[in-house]
């Protein structure tokens, strides 16, 4: 069978009006075909992913490798040069060893056990937004804070310390054009940070993920200590601004449906589904995703992809395939979404689904119940967003509420 001449896009790439929404172009090509030709900067090229099934076979298929992707012979950009030395950068059974330390930790079981924590940090951050002046920037003030203390609290990082990690964050994770230095120079000052901490509760272990894991490294020498100090690296960077991105992004969605609201409001059990289509409808970037390089000449969706390609698996366009999903283009809160690519699939499934499930469950919950009348202060197309980022990051949200 011969193979088809796909589309071709160029990087960087049109970008929506509406930065919940992927950009009107890109759709239209990626109905065109299910992969496309990128050519990149710098005059290299890869192949962007864009069909339900055949990003599924990218994700689960091992001819698709990371570890090829994170190679240390390979020039890097981006967050990929952070993703190269975290869970992301190995393929099975090195990445299936280290996964299964931290897994249990994040059972469904565990992360609802976790629900109460979490509805009291998120009660405590609408109390100050309540008692403070309006607008308020619900951004700082609650959407960035939430993920934030979450994830420190169950790694085990002392609450004066938390603070720090979002300056870190925003350089760490950078798009595809940040300089490079800025990033490893923010990713040395956390690693450092951590190694201290991991040296604080060696000492005086704590009921916390970070003290189990020094206990796994120093009792059962199943990590190395390089691998130890990027797990809890990988851990508190995939709990925090993709998380609140999420929550940001889909709230300036649901906001701009008014008829949507009201229905959620007016229904809160729609909540878990409405937070599905959230996950389904929200894209997080504009930018490149975690790459994967083929290990082997590859056919996918009709084209004939190359041994050694780099080749981009687009989640969110994906979640608009209207072969799997009706109608994809309309924010529906009680669709029966099902099947998503919200959190990915195979063996690099976000580790975290469950938790950022919670939270985003328990954000909505405080916001639309205890914020009556909740709108935007100021035009949804004068938002600002963080510069350089591989994921969509809200800088200001201005909001107001009925008293």
């Amino acid at each position: 069978m011969s193979s088809m001449q796909p589309p071709v896009v160029t990087f960087p790439f049109p970008q929506s009006a509406r930065p919940f929404e992927p950009a009107p172009e890109m759709l239209a090509l990626a109905r065109q075909a299910p992969v496309l030709q990128v050519l990149l900067p710098g005059g290299a090229s890869g192949w962007m992913v864009t069909g339900f099934e055949q990003v599924r076979e990218v994700l689960v298929d091992p001819r698709f490798s990371r570890a090829l992707a994170a190679s240390p012979d390979r020039e890097k950009r981006g967050l990929e040069i952070v993703i190269a030395r975290s869970l992301l950068g190995l393929d099975p059974p090195e990445h299936t060893r280290l996964r299964k330390l931290v897994a249990g930790t994040f059972t469904a079981r565990r992360m609802h056990q976790l629900a109460p924590q979490v509805a009291a940090i998120v009660d405590e951050l609408i109390d100050r937004l309540i008692a403070g002046p309006r607008p308020a920037d619900l951004a700082t003030a609650f959407i960035q804070p939430l993920p934030v203390r979450v994830i420190c609290q169950m790694l085990g990082v002392p609450p004066g310390d938390q603070g720090r990690f979002r300056a870190w964050a925003e350089a760490i994770i950078g798009d595809w054009d940040r300089d490079a230095a800025e990033i490893e120079a923010a990713l040395s000052a956390m690693r450092g940070y951590l190694e201290e901490l991991i040296a604080v509760k060696r000492a005086a272990p704590q009921d916390d993920l970070m003290s189990a894991l020094i206990a796994m490294r120093d009792r059962d020498d199943r990590l190395s200590e390089d691998e130890l100090v990027y797990m809890c690296l990988g851990i508190l960077l995939g709990g925090h601004e993709t998380t609140a991105t999420q929550i940001s992004l889909s709230l300036v969605a649901l906001l701009a449906h008014p008829a949507q609201l009201a229905r959620l409001r007016s229904d809160p059990a729609l909540l878990p589904g409405a937070i599905e289509e959230f996950l389904r409808f929200v894209p997080l970037s504009g930018s490149l995703p975690p790459a994967r390089i083929t290990a082997e000449e590859v056919t996918l969706g009709g084209v004939t992809i190359p041994a050694g390609e780099l080749v981009f698996p687009f989640f969110g366009i994906a979640n608009r395939d209207p072969s799997v999903f009706p109608d994809p283009d309309t924010l529906d809160v009680a669709r029966r979404t099902g099947s998503h690519m919200g959190f990915g699939v195979g063996a690099h499934h976000c580790l975290g689904a469950q938790l950022a499930r919670i939270e985003m469950q328990e954000a909505f919950r405080g916001l639309l119940g205890r914020l009556p009348g909740l709108r935007l202060a100021a035009p949804a197309d004068q938002l600002r967003y963080k510069e350089k980022m591989a994921i969509l990051s809200i800088q200001e949200l201005p909001v107001t509420w009925d008293s």
